[in-house]
């Protein structure tokens, strides 16, 4: 039976990594703002939170993290510059990121990872449930895990993780779930996480990829989780504290999802993310697609 929920409202976006794995591109630029095509790979994100609802946004940022602040702000001197030149489709595509939602920003300060920075918005966020959205994950917006997300969490109460099944040699790399089904088709009850396990110890192959609906009820369970996988606080361990017992905080479900996902986690998912993308732009595909099968076939 349907339960009644508070509406969700709020996202949170955790944007305080140091993004080491694209150095030396990332030393004095912020890894949300490397290009995919021509966005930044947060302004996707910030759509993808908009698109589902959540117009309420908060950034959670570290230190040299300025220029997501500046990319979400007028640019007055840009915007003149265009409006006299005539350019009215720069002009639209720069002011778009400036009224997509009303963003806060907070700084993490030590970074104690993801349960940390989630930890960090709790003051924002008060006593409502609330999405969080990592900026790894691209997910396509004509596949709508988020807001499939928020009508499970108002059905069922408690906490929504994104689940998807990987090959078994790639568990490791993520946080996985053990779960059970229930009487929907995609969505799962998640009993037990564990944070990056060996092959050999995975409960099942289904990896949770970055989409969070969450009960307020975690920041209790953050405030006391210790530092867990890389000595830091891991939102898994407090996941799978609220999985194993319901009172703490309601129960976990787990949408699986089977969509179009971009992982621009490392260099080169990154670049097969920005090919997909491009080759499927109507102002950019019929000439990329062409191209690409000239290189190909060239190459092989």
């Amino acid at each position: 039976m349907t339960q009644s929920h508070p509406r969700i409202s709020k996202a949170v976006i955790p944007a305080a990594g140091l993004g080491t794995r694209f150095l030396p591109a990332t030393k004095a630029t912020p890894k949300e703002m490397l290009p995919v095509v021509d966005k930044p790979a947060i302004q996707y994100v910030v759509e993808e939170a908009v698109a589902a609802g959540l117009g309420d946004v908060l950034m959670v940022t570290g230190r040299n993290k300025r220029p997501l602040e500046d990319h979400f702000d007028r640019n007055y001197e840009l915007e003149s510059a265009l409006q006299k030149k005539g350019d009215a489709g720069r002009l639209a595509k720069v002011q778009e990121s400036s009224d997509l939602a009303m963003i806060h920003y907070v700084r993490q300060g030590d970074p104690k990872g993801l349960g940390h920075a989630v930890l960090c918005a709790a003051p924002h966020v008060g006593n409502e449930p609330f999405a969080v959205l990592l900026g790894d994950d691209l997910i396509d917006p004509r596949d709508p895990l988020l807001q499939r997300m928020i009508d499970v969490q108002e059905q069922y109460g408690g906490s929504v993780i994104a689940l998807m099944e990987v090959a078994p040699e790639q568990i490791h790399l993520y946080g996985c779930a053990s779960v059970a089904p229930t009487g929907d088709g995609d969505v799962v009850e998640v009993t037990g996480l564990v944070e990056k396990p060996d092959a050999a110890d995975a409960p099942s192959n289904y990896a949770i990829i970055g989409r969070y609906v969450l009960d307020p009820r975690i920041f209790d369970i953050l405030r006391k989780t210790e530092p867990g996988r890389g000595g830091e606080i891991q939102i898994t361990d407090a996941l799978q504290q609220l999985a194993a017992d319901e009172k703490a905080g309601g129960p976990v479900h787990g949408v699986v999802f089977k969509g179009r996902r971009y992982d621009t986690g490392d260099r080169g998912d990154y670049l097969r993310a920005i090919v997909r993308l491009a080759c499927e732009r109507e102002d950019l595909g019929p000439d990329f697609r062409a191209w690409l099968r000239s290189y190909v076939a060239e190459e092989m």
